[in-house]
């Protein structure tokens, strides 16, 4: 079958809501800075009722990476449940917009759309409160045979895997996908997602995942090591390539056939860290998309996440075409 996408993106649908707060503020909330926090829909709205301006746009990990890979002119889709309400047609309206495919059913009823309070203190770390709500009911049903068939890489956050149901829909995407002679990619997410999940991960990413994406945490969480060049050779035995971001220090990338160490880009403003893995993926997706070498989708990688991260929220704010084609 001749495929008419780059990249698909399966994950949690999420309306962002990014704003500023001072560090008393996570004080006197009893958040812990740097985390994210799931809460319920009456705990969402509590904190939601103190903060000041906020920005409201399309996330989730996997919708950041689309948006991304959208802004950088690669022909993406995606797949994730929203609801039929407000923040849903938010959702909707925001990928679309940037010209990804997103053809999933709005539930008619149930929980809200899944929203997440992002709050950015002045060090740029940002705090999340994460209200799931929709999202964690995506289905078997969602996955549309003909989309993944048609996509020459399915891309999946581990966020979504806590459901018994997004996992069924994962293995199904995964079958598909393989059986049409396409890649898989996952983002393993969160270190308590890979603490959560460990045995299953480790499977996931043995028998059924091509590109995997991790942080140094994830990836040694992954493979039981605190050494990160150790389970950077151990994930090379597993899959066709991987990408481990090291924060300012750059990343390391793998294949089969060679491990490289790619250099950061350094940054002069740093403002808000929101979405700087998904946006590397997007980067590094790119260069897979476009037949570029390892250290170059690397690189990628790197620049992408080091321009989402001078400006609040997880989307570009530049031309991310003209961006990479001007600095690669």
């Amino acid at each position: 079958m001749t495929t008419k996408y780059d990249v698909l993106g399966i994950g949690n649908a999420i309306v962002d809501v990014l704003t500023t707060v001072e560090d008393d503020f996570l004080t006197s909330e009893n958040l812990i800075k740097g985390s994210m926090q799931l809460v319920s829909e009456e705990e969402a709205s509590a904190i939601y009722d103190k903060l000041g301006q906020c920005i409201e746009c399309s996330g989730g990990s996997a919708g950041n990476t689309i948006a991304g890979l959208a802004s950088m002119g690669v022909s993406t889709a995606y797949i994730g449940k929203i609801n039929d309400d407000q923040l849903g047609k938010v959702f909707r309206h925001d990928i679309t917009a940037l010209g990804a495919s997103f053809d999933t059913d709005a539930a008619k009823s149930g929980p809200a759309t899944a929203h997440c309070l992002v709050l950015v203190t002045p060090d740029a770390e940002r705090t999340m409160c994460t209200y799931l709500g929709a999202c964690v009911n995506l289905t078997v049903d969602d996955i549309d045979e003909d989309t993944v068939r048609a996509s020459k890489i399915s891309y999946m956050e581990g966020y979504l895997w806590d459901p018994e149901e997004a996992k069924e829909a994962f293995r199904k995407t995964i079958k598909i996908a393989h059986d049409a002679g396409n890649k898989v990619s996952l983002s393993l997410s969160d270190p308590f997602c890979v603490e959560r999940h460990h045995e299953e991960f480790l499977k996931l990413v043995k028998d059924g995942v091509d590109i995997l994406f991790a942080n140094e945490d994830e990836i040694k969480m992954l493979y039981g090591t605190d050494d990160v060049n150790e389970a950077a050779r151990l994930v090379q035995k597993d899959c066709d390539l991987a990408a481990i971001t090291c924060g300012a220090k750059g990343c390391i990338v793998t294949s089969k056939d060679e491990i490289g160490h790619v250099q950061g880009r350094i940054v002069e403003t740093l403002v808000d860290t929101t979405g700087a893995g998904d946006l590397f993926a997007a980067g590094f997706l790119y260069g897979v998309a476009k037949g570029k070498s390892l250290g170059e989708c690397g690189a990628i990688g790197n620049l992408i996440a080091g321009e989402v991260i001078t400006h609040m929220g997880a989307r570009p704010d530049i031309d991310l075409k003209k961006f990479v084609e001007a600095n690669s």
